[in-house]
């Protein structure tokens, strides 16, 4: 059975992201073949349908298909026992020693969680200096006369806006 254009182009991200590939347009027709207006067609669904999210203008990751996190509660009893419970289902009774054993496992995952975080901010802070840059540009193309040159940065917004 052949695939559908969707089930290629959703694959090839997932292939991409796996690889720690930044995952674009561009690079997703390299590698499917597919012309640049299919791709973004598919984009535009896969991003509206939720399978994929968008980091930042032409960047994208596919969405995370974990189940939902549980609730994590941690409790710090006299003698510095420490219970960590995990939804309903999980109890761990820790001593000082495991729960410091524990902490210094999870560090990797705790620098690995702060440098997400600082790049999505950062992503962030990037799209809306862009996007004042450009304002600040149509600004003074204006200010100068060249309504031509506005006009080309206003058509060039509109369109890489949809992407």
């Amino acid at each position: 059975m052949k695939k559908s254009h969707v089930e290629i182009v959703l694959e090839a991200i997932e292939d991409l992201h796996a690889q720690e590939q930044i995952v674009t347009r561009e690079t997703l027709a390299e590698l499917t073949q597919l012309k640049l207006t299919v791709i973004d067609d598919r984009l535009a669904y896969l991003v509206d349908s939720g399978q994929i999210h968008r980091v930042q203008r032409g960047v994208f990751v596919p969405a995370p298909v974990h189940k939902p996190a549980r609730i994590i509660s941690k409790i710090v009893l006299p003698g510095g026992i420490v219970k960590l419970e995990i939804g309903d289902d999980y109890v761990l009774t820790l001593t000082p020693r495991e729960a410091r054993t524990l902490g210094n496992l999870m560090m990797a995952d705790s620098l690995q969680y702060a440098n997400i975080e600082l790049g999505h901010h950062t992503a962030v802070m990037s799209s809306e200096f862009g996007a004042q840059l450009r304002e600040v540009q149509r600004t003074l193309a204006k200010l100068n006369g060249d309504f031509k040159k506005s006009q080309q940065i206003e058509n060039a917004e509109a369109a890489t806006e949809h992407l």
